[in-house]
């Protein structure tokens, strides 16, 4: 027994030690991706100081003009920035992209994924080079896809998720939407699987609407915050007519019935050319010249006209929507005509200024904003936000080479995974399994809806590539989730296969010298 005392106690010390090596050993591979994304984070970090900034990145910091984003992004920075800085921020969203891919393993692997494909599904997170880029930008899309992740895997933690895990995941999913607007989508799938995965129409309706209440609850704060600011109930009140732009692009006016008034709306066969980003945002667009009637604002007119085409047009929105849709699977990543330039989301050689918003004053980055008569009205400038701008030549030409090389998520893989995906989803309908098999089943279900969702609604505004970035935290998990429940069936069915058919066992062998029934016929059958 002393013996036994010395022994563990001289181990104890090097118990943390060895379960971190057991660990890892038998979760090599996801050790090894973690490794690489790790290496490449530290790369990203010191490439690009203080951290990579976008027009739209003064709209988070200061609040310099009017948003079509919810501000939770920018109130979440306002409080973090009070005590830290630039550098800080990147460093906190790249170790969020860590925290998703071990997240999304841990659930996988929940959920019955081989410990091989769980590993591989969080590559992507780890390795895609536009998923490192934006972790190193001042913009809201890590923060909107970890708490997608969030959301998800509190829904997923059990079969049978309790209420405490759904009130998470509603919150989790809900501040998405505080984001970016389009997380309200989460909505539909999140109710789809509560209403699927919970026995019991009480239990149903009782989760359903804790799920609804949890969810509305960020909304709303946000919702009546914009209320006391701007005396405006809503959670993105400058979004309304951020959907002209796919509108007018998709239109025909010549068969449009719309009021005099709205026809200046109508974009000339070169403007549509340009695209819904151009439309929504260029300087000569007609949105930024157009005279509504008196007493109609601005946004309201053009909202008006957006509904008017979705209405009388449907197919040609829905045609132009799905061009965009499939524009995921393309082999590389390319500008299309009239998207926007997939080039904003890929490392330069040289740090990115957009003058006259951020630029470099003297070594220092200069932030400003345009006055409503056109003259340039500075915000800030110093180093109260991190070190003075500056690049790593070598380090940033390896990771330009790296992102544009292939260093991110082909669409062919996106394309397999929505097939794996969806071929998954469909295992809900079978009645003749395990329940393993069936918590699998809705897992792929939920993840694929949530990657579909998220995605077809990005894509009703306009396409760019930096909203397809979500397919990375939802549709390998759900290709994931999808190849197991394929691989269960088809064991499943070789397990049926090789088992004998109920009346036909083998009959016992006769006691030598007796003569079995039809024994004296050529044509009896065979003792098996």
């Amino acid at each position: 027994m002393a013996a036994a005392r010395v022994v563990s106690g001289a181990t104890t010390p090097n118990m943390p030690g060895a379960a971190l090596a057991s660990m890892a050993r038998r979760n090599w591979l996801l050790a090894i991706l973690l490794a690489a994304g790790l290496a490449l984070r530290v790369v990203t970090q010191l490439a690009y100081r203080p951290a990579l900034l976008f027009i739209d990145s003064i709209k988070y910091l200061f609040g310099a003009y009017a948003g079509n984003d919810p501000p939770g992004y920018q109130l979440a920075l306002k409080v973090f920035l009070r005590v830290g800085t630039l550098p800080m921020v990147v460093a906190v969203q790249h170790l969020l992209g860590l925290a998703m891919a071990v997240a999304l393993y841990v659930i996988l692997r929940r959920r019955g994924v081989p410990r091989w494909l769980a590993a591989l599904a969080t590559a992507p997170i780890l390795l895609d080079g536009y998923q490192l880029q934006i972790e190193q930008s001042i913009m809201p899309d890590t923060a909107f896809e970890a708490l997608i992740v969030a959301g998800l895997v509190c829904l997923l933690w059990q079969p049978r998720p309790r209420v405490w895990m759904i009130l998470t995941a509603g919150l989790a999913l809900g501040a998405s939407a505080t984001v970016r607007q389009v997380g309200e989508i989460f909505i539909l799938p999140a109710l789809v699987y509560v209403l699927i995965a919970v026995p019991g129409w009480r239990g149903k309706l009782i989760k359903a609407a804790a799920l609804c209440a949890a969810f509305a609850l960020p909304i709303l704060v946000i919702s009546f915050r914009n209320y006391v600011t701007i005396r405006h109930f809503s959670l993105a009140p400058y979004a309304a007519g951020t959907i002209y732009g796919r509108a007018a692009a998709a239109a025909d006016c010549a068969t449009l019935t719309l009021p005099r008034y709205e026809r200046a709306l109508c974009p000339s066969p070169s403007q549509q050319a340009r695209g819904p980003d151009w439309l929504d945002h260029g300087a000569t667009s007609p949105i930024k010249y157009v005279t509504p009637p008196p007493g109609m604002p601005h946004v309201t007119m053009a909202a008006n006209f957006s509904r008017r085409v979705f209405e009388q047009q449907p197919w040609r929105v829905a045609r132009a929507i799905s061009k965009d849709a499939v524009k995921l699977f393309a082999v590389q990543r390319v500008t299309s005509p009239g998207d926007t330039s997939v080039t904003r989301w890929q490392f330069q050689r040289a740090f990115p200024l957009y003058p006259p918003y951020i630029t470099n004053a003297h070594g220092r980055l200069r932030f400003a904003q345009l006055n409503p008569a056109g003259k340039v009205i500075v915000i800030v400038q110093g180093r109260r936000f991190g070190d003075q701008p500056g690049v790593s030549p070598g380090l940033a030409g390896f990771l330009r080479g790296y992102q544009l090389d292939g260093g991110y998520t082909p669409g062919p893989l996106f394309l397999f995974t929505v097939l794996a995906g969806l071929a998954g989803s469909i295992g809900v309908l079978r009645r003749q399994v395990s329940p393993a098999q069936r918590a699998t089943a809705t897992a792929c279900l939920l993840t694929f809806l949530s990657a579909v969702a998220v995605l077809l609604a990005s894509d009703l505004f306009e396409f760019s590539w930096r909203y397809q970035l979500p397919a990375l935290v939802t549709l390998p998990p759900a290709g994931a989730l999808g190849l197991t429940v394929i691989a269960g069936y088809i064991a499943a069915r070789r397990q049926r296969a090789t088992q004998p058919t109920p009346g036909l066992a083998r009959r016992p062998r006769s006691v030598p010298g007796e003569e079995r029934p039809g024994s004296h016929r050529k044509d009896r059958a065979p003792a098996g």
